[in-house]
């Protein structure tokens, strides 16, 4: 049986809003097709792990991102060679704004990132949530939840995840939601985001086995749930 190493970075410090459900979407998913997942977990301190095959992130609070960032700063030249070679990442709120250059909170304080994104965010006066709907080239409409007072802007030449059909997205003003560097996405999207978004994650587990064992045909999966979560979803009010 075919192995896969998914790896969650800071699983205590940033996972909040169900984030962990993104982890075992794609572990269910790459079952489903006969593939056997070693779990990982990456935490503050400890040696990381170069030969991960799927990382994934979450989200978390000021004071957990503060807890992680350095050894995030620490491993983040490790985490920029894994994305230059390819390797698919989910990175989700708090971790996609670290992702960036920096999160510069509403009192001023600085968290430096690890610039795999070519953004940068700041701390708004008030948050931003409710339900999320957003159009993308590569993977459709994309369903989510946002929760979130940090304001995201991307550099002209960096790509988005997706345009937002209903909701703020990375700033409120834009239009913009997430961004894009090769195989590597980042989102301010929770609910959690895969297991509505199956395209998305479909794409992640894609390329990840590409990447290790050569082109595939994924088998399709009968996602007749997630259709009527997905239609749910969109229905909610703001």
């Amino acid at each position: 049986m075919k192995t896969i190493r998914l790896l969650q970075l800071y699983p205590s410090e940033m996972n909040i809003y169900g984030d962990w459900g993104n982890t075992l979407t794609l572990k269910r998913r790459l079952e489903w097709r006969g593939y056997r997942v070693e779990l990982l977990e990456h935490h503050p301190g400890a040696d990381f792990p170069m030969d991960v095959d799927l990382i994934v992130g979450g989200g978390g609070q000021d004071s957990g991102q503060d807890k992680i960032k350095d050894d995030l700063i620490k491993i983040g030249p490790q985490l920029q060679k894994l994305a230059d070679q390819n390797v698919p990442m989910l990175m989700i709120c708090g971790l996609y704004q670290l992702f960036g250059r920096f999160f510069q909170t509403h009192k001023g304080e600085r968290i430096e990132g690890i610039g795999i994104f070519k953004l940068e965010t700041y701390g708004g006066p008030k948050r931003l949530i409710g339900n999320v709907v957003a159009r993308s080239d590569d993977f459709g409409e994309i369903v989510g939840y946002e929760n979130h007072s940090g304001l995201t802007r991307l550099d002209e030449d960096q790509a988005s995840l997706g345009t937002v059909v209903k909701g703020d997205g990375n700033n409120g003003e834009d239009g913009t939601e997430g961004a894009r560097y090769k195989n590597v996405v980042g989102s301010y999207l929770h609910g959690s985001l895969l297991p509505k978004n199956p395209r998305l994650a479909d794409f992640l587990i894609e390329k990840t086995i590409e990447k290790k064992y050569g082109k595939v045909e994924l088998q399709p999966i009968d996602d007749t749930l997630v259709k009527n979560a997905r239609s749910i979803a969109k229905s909610r009010p703001r």
